[in-house]
């Protein structure tokens, strides 16, 4: 699943802002917002959505593996 934590991160990777990613994923920016800030969690379509528009952007999601968190 997508963290907050990766989706500022792979946000900051693209350059783009909320609004961006937001336009891109086709949710609002409140949605990217209260996300990244950890108000709320996202329903599985957005979680969809976001992720699907940062790997189109060219982000690559990595797996935990071997000790290690998601990268």
């Amino acid at each position: 699943p997508l963290t907050p934590a990766q989706c500022r991160a792979a946000r900051g990777l693209l350059d783009w802002t909320q609004d961006e990613l937001a336009e891109r994923a086709g949710v609002s920016r409140g949605t990217v917002r209260g996300f990244e800030a950890g108000h709320h969690a996202l329903r599985k379509a957005s979680a969809a959505d976001l992720r699907a528009a940062l790997e189109a952007g060219g982000v690559v999601f990595l797996a935990a593996e071997a000790g290690r968190g998601p990268g």
